[in-house]
């Protein structure tokens, strides 16, 4: 595996992998776990070689959130890349991304604009710069990232159509814990009463998709349901419970077609993200 931190390294690395064939891409900002591993793996399922970035980004952190708090375990996370079968990371300095007089911010209308998007004003104006960085520099065929990030995943999807960009985004399942908490680099901030009493999450999700399953199209019944889930555990405090458009992620009445059960949670400091995709078959 080789590891390089400059653009011009990466240039010559990508090169040396294009060689071989089809370029999978991980973007990643560190502090790994094993639903990144799950994309590695998934990535060489797909490709011929696999590439992973590791850049904590500035921009996609608004005013008091925990950019100087996100842990950073570069040693660490190159071991697992590593052991999971990764050929290539690029650990790029913030100046290497945005160079001095970098003036420019992709904004994705309409599906950044809810839930995350308005819980974090510019986040996801940071995800699609950055994004879009990654894939002109290391212009890999595919990009891999979790369905816990659903929003993400669809701004970036939209980002890409709209900029003509060719690497096709692909979305794996999210993993989770044995008690059903979807792993997330955020985890490790929970005290031990915050982490047992997380899986509230999964447990408000597979209510809202269980009372769908049963025949239920209502978008209010079933967002009270989720709610009422939440409300029995005293150390969740909700941002939002969503149940909305598959595809462009408004909120439903009535559910007709594929849609997104998503909830914000905080846990102390905390704050946790889920959802659960329902009517996709």
């Amino acid at each position: 595996m080789q590891t390089v931190r400059t653009s011009e390294e990466l240039t010559r690395a990508v090169a040396q992998l294009k060689r071989r064939g089809t370029l999978a891409l991980v973007p990643t900002m560190g502090a790994l776990h094993a639903g990144h591993m799950a994309l590695v793996e998934e990535a060489q399922r797909r490709a011929d070689s696999v590439a992973a970035t590791i850049f904590v980004n500035p921009m996609q952190f608004g005013a008091g959130e925990d950019l100087d708090q996100y842990p950073r375990r570069e040693s660490e996370d190159a071991e697992m890349l590593e052991r999971a079968g990764c050929e290539l990371i690029w650990v790029p300095s913030t100046d290497d991304i945005y160079p001095g007089g970098f003036a420019t911010t992709i904004k994705v209308s309409g599906v950044s604009e809810r839930w995350e998007g308005e819980a974090r004003p510019g986040h996801f104006d940071g995800v699609a710069t950055v994004v879009a960085i990654l894939f002109d520099l290391v212009g890999a065929e595919h990009a891999y990232f979790g369905q816990k990030d659903a929003q993400q995943v669809m701004v970036i999807r939209q980002m890409a159509r709209d900029l003509a960009i060719p690497t096709q985004v692909i979305a794996c399942p999210t993993v989770r814990e044995p008690d059903g908490l979807a792993l997330s680099s955020r985890n490790v901030h929970l005290s031990p009463d915050e982490r047992a009493a997380a899986p509230v999450l999964r447990r408000a999700l597979l209510a809202g998709r269980d009372l769908w399953a049963g025949g239920e199209r209502s978008g209010d019944a079933i967002r009270v349901a989720m709610a009422a889930v939440l409300a029995e555990e005293p150390l969740a405090d909700p941002e939002y419970v969503s149940v909305a458009d598959g595809l462009t992620l408004a909120e439903l009445e009535t559910i007709e077609g594929p849609a997104l059960l998503s909830l914000a949670v905080r846990f102390g400091t905390t704050r946790l993200i889920d959802n659960e995709p329902i009517g996709l078959d």
